[in-house]
């Protein structure tokens, strides 16, 4: 996770901020293959100029990387490492259905569900790991709203599972 450059990048030459995706390239953030659905649903849903993501899991392929709880079988840092390739999986879905991530004008939401045993508290600093991605590729004037819950159990014994819904442009043709 790379937290030093998050809001340096920007198109040399020119004026203009750099793109989402001119950020993601220039952070060396490589998409993974977007996941395939695990059940019987659609990995994203737009309807008019939101789109809404499925729960992201941190997978490679058909697995779960990470599986446990933080607190238990994991700690904060893994935790962070798992919400951070969550939030890499919701961008590639987000990339297959836009054709860019520079169509998202705005992140709106990001719920981030956390896999917990005993007393932890440090759910908000988990979910930090997939927040600094969004800002490293989008910009801190896109962060979202946030919730983060602290849950018993997740899907395929992942410890973070990813809420995500965009704000796009309905009208703008992909900038690759």
């Amino acid at each position: 996770m790379n937290t030093d450059s998050k809001d340096k990048l920007s198109c040399v030459d020119s004026p203009r901020p750099a793109t989402a995706e001119q950020r993601r390239r220039e952070l060396g953030i490589k998409l993974p293959t977007p996941p395939a659905p695990f059940g019987i649903y659609a990995e994203a849903v737009q309807t008019g100029n939101l789109l809404f993501l499925t729960g992201m899991l941190p997978t490679i392929g058909r697995e779960a990387k990470y599986i446990g709880r933080i607190g238990a079988e994991l700690d904060v840092q893994t935790g962070r490492q798992a919400a951070y390739l969550a939030a890499l999986n919701g961008l590639a879905v987000a990339r297959q259905h836009l054709g860019s991530l520079d169509k998202v004008t705005r992140i709106v939401r990001l719920g981030v569900l956390v896999a917990t045993s005993g007393d932890v508290r440090e759910q908000p600093k988990i979910a930090d790991g997939a927040s600094e991605l969004l800002r490293d590729v989008f910009g801190k004037d896109k962060s979202p709203s946030r919730l983060v819950y602290g849950v018993a159990s997740l899907p395929l014994g992942a410890p973070v599972e990813l809420e995500l819904i965009f704000e796009v442009s309905t009208n703008a043709a992909p900038l690759e």
